[in-house]
């Protein structure tokens, strides 16, 4: 039988903290959507968000990143912790039996192994800018793609709870922390980070008021070179000033709507 990636875990299974787990909601934002990258386990018809099990030599958040790293190919991305799930049902669905595991791997582990017991999830999201991201296939994954966030497929266990979850702490924290920084590419139109922040908090905003309060604050700076958009449009792009973006973050004064 050919080499699974699942049978990474039962022949190193000790590396790993039982019962417990990183789910990690990775955002991207492209063509005005906001976007999850999700993956989808085999022999479920269901998806998931990213995740995976802790390595005894790692902390929470350095498991965190390197999750996202396996799946996007990206270090250092900006990654949040939101909240932790768990009962006592949650891992608990069709597919998802010894019974397959053995068929895929060649295992024999029976249904009281620790996998399905009782599981506590650390919730994440993380902020990455979409065009950059490789996507790769993980651990149990057949596939792995970015749905819309108006569009989320059938999803395993609690992961749409998940999903919300980690887009209620996205909007809390959007006046707070670089969400646009770290969505946007270096260089955007002015529309394009409207529309992201819009997008975002599915409000409109008013975009002359927006504007002229990113722009007196000196959080982004217009550049010299414009976008071409169509025949006659050419938009003039701009970028963060990261220093007065973190400055006015600090401060509390920043995109408060």
């Amino acid at each position: 039988m050919s080499k699974s990636p699942a049978d990474s875990l039962f022949e190193n299974e000790k590396e790993y903290l039982r019962n417990v787990s990183v789910d990690n909601v990775i955002f991207g934002y492209h063509d005005k959507e906001l976007k999850v990258l999700l993956q989808q386990p085999f022999s479920t018809g269901k998806w998931t968000v990213i995740g995976g099990y802790i390595k005894r030599t790692e902390s929470i958040d350095q498991a965190a990143k390197r999750i996202a790293f396996e799946r996007t190919g990206l270090k250092n991305l900006y990654l949040e912790q939101f909240r932790a799930f768990g009962n006592p049902g949650r891992v608990r669905e069709r597919g998802f039996t010894a019974k397959k595991i053995n068929e895929m791997t060649g295992k024999k582990i029976t249904n009281d192994h620790w996998i399905f017991d009782y599981f506590v999830s650390i919730g994440f999201y993380t902020l990455t800018e979409f065009s950059k991201v490789t996507i790769k296939k993980g651990l149990w994954g057949e596939t792995c793609k970015w749905w819309p966030i108006n569009e989320i497929p059938p999803m395993i266990f609690d992961h749409l709870l998940i999903i919300k979850e980690a887009l209620k702490a996205l909007r809390l924290h959007i006046a707070e922390y670089p969400i646009g920084y770290e969505l946007l590419p270096e260089k955007f139109t002015i529309p394009e980070i409207h529309a992201l922040y819009q997008t975002i908090l599915e409000k409109n905003l008013d975009d002359r008021n927006f504007t002229r309060k990113l722009i007196a604050k000196g959080i982004v700076v217009k550049l010299k070179e414009t976008k071409k958009i169509g025949a006659h449009r050419s938009p003039y792009l701009y970028k963060f000033d990261l220093e007065k973006y973190m400055q006015a973050l600090k401060d509390g004064d920043i995109l408060v709507f």
